[in-house]
């Protein structure tokens, strides 16, 4: 039996309804080996699943940190051995529900934000953010990068978790989905502009941390670091975005995409109504600006898992809600503006929650729709870090990229074989 064009219609409006009706909460930190019972020696990363041979130079660079940092190895030589020799088992974020910014490694000891979508009651994961520049997840794991992991494991997750454990109790947790909002009308994307949602975010949680019982100066230490990084929320945004979506997967008959990722060699997409089957094509390299002695031949093709929220119609999508963001990433207002404007063309809806001041108070463009990428020929555009090609360098500017159009046009063949045409 052939799929009508009204029941894939219905089956997408059902899909970006429950998108835009999760409600996405987060209600504790703690070792992924305890809250996504993440055992032994393995290691979950960014993008779709890859073999140690396939990886990016980043991606190396992050998986040998992090073997490091677990202590199954002391060098780098041992780490690469083990992960060659298949000790270490390498697998994706989004098989576990959870994502990562750029290589989005996650090991069993480090802490993950762990969330509830209080509508339809699933749990979503994400690491810690660390900062910009020479850090693990942009593929550096020198000794400062690995003991400022250290540090934010036995400082920065214990002060967090004893915060979010008086919030559960006052409130039920902390709600995402209105900072998200609140923050696209204060001028942020919350994909690579944050700034807005970790000044809420500090300020929120201040009444609660300061009644934790922990000491001036360890409390000092951590608001410190919450606040001298505005990327702070950036993975709980992200996590907050595979809730929305995943609350959008598995709609019979829907042909809308669930989740856009890059792993630093290849690029994508799972579609609602398929499943978790990946469609790929090799990742484009970014363009955009460049810290300084860098340029765009030191650029790796994309990774991370934080196209997630393009996908949940907020970042890259959202960008006329953040005109200052082009200092960042690049380009000219206008073209932040014609970037949303594009993206309406191959939606499904106008977000109910998420509203951009700059159009006149217009939903953001949520759901992306196969058929319409299609049609129209345009495809999703990010914005995005920029990692070095090379392993232990780091970030080395910020961008945008369009995703391969090719994976649509597989996702949708894919489709009509399933479901007929």
């Amino acid at each position: 039996m052939t799929v009508t064009r009204d029941e894939v219609e219905a089956a997408n409006q059902k899909a970006v309804g429950q998108m835009m009706d999760s409600e996405p909460t987060w209600i504790d930190i703690a070792p992924a080996a305890r809250k996504m019972e993440l055992r032994g020696k393995k290691l979950l990363h960014a993008g779709p699943p890859m073999a140690w041979k396939d990886a990016s130079g980043p991606m190396r660079g992050a998986i040998i940190g992090a073997v490091i940092y677990e202590g199954w190895a002391d060098t780098e030589k041992k780490a690469v051995r083990l992960v060659e020799e298949g000790e270490v088992v390498l697998d994706c974020d989004h098989h576990h529900d959870a994502v990562g910014p750029m290589a989005g490694v996650i090991s069993p000891s480090m802490p993950v934000f762990e969330l509830e979508d209080k509508k339809f009651g699933r749990r979503t994961y994400s690491n810690m953010n660390e900062g910009i520049g020479k850090v693990l997840r942009y593929g550096a794991y020198s000794k400062e990068v690995l003991d400022r992991l250290r540090w934010m494991a036995e400082t920065v997750a214990p002060v967090l978790r004893a915060t979010v454990g008086r919030i559960v109790k006052a409130n039920g947790g902390f709600p995402l989905k209105p900072m998200i909002a609140q923050a696209l009308t204060m001028g942020d994307d919350c994909h690579n502009r944050y700034v807005a949602a970790t000044s809420l975010f500090a300020k929120q949680i201040a009444p609660y941390m300061v009644r934790t019982g922990y000491d001036p100066k360890t409390l000092s230490e951590v608001s410190k670091f919450i606040d001298g990084n505005n990327f702070t929320t950036l993975n709980m945004g992200m996590a907050a975005g595979k809730a929305m979506t995943l609350a959008g997967h598995g709609v019979k008959y829907s042909t809308l995409v669930t989740v856009m990722s890059r792993n630093g060699t290849d690029a994508g997409i799972w579609v609602s109504s398929l499943g978790k089957k990946w469609f790929t094509a090799p990742a484009p390299v970014p363009k955009g600006l460049w810290f300084p002695g860098f340029t765009e031949s030191d650029a790796n093709p994309d990774l991370g898992d934080s196209s997630i929220t393009e996908t949940a119609g907020y970042g890259g999508f959202a960008m006329a809600a953040a005109p200052a963001i082009v200092s960042w990433v690049g380009g000219s207002v206008q073209a932040a503006l014609d970037v949303t404007e594009r993206m309406y063309e191959i939606t499904q809806a106008q977000h109910k929650h998420f509203l951009i001041p700059f159009l006149d108070f217009k939903g953001t463009p949520v759901g992306i729709d196969l058929r319409k990428v299609l049609k129209t020929g345009v495809a999703p555009t990010i914005n995005t870090g920029i990692a070095h090609r090379e392993a232990g360098v780091g970030q080395v500017g910020a961008g945008t990229v369009t995703f391969p159009i090719q994976i649509f046009k597989d996702a949708f063949a894919a489709f009509v074989d399933k479901y007929g045409a």
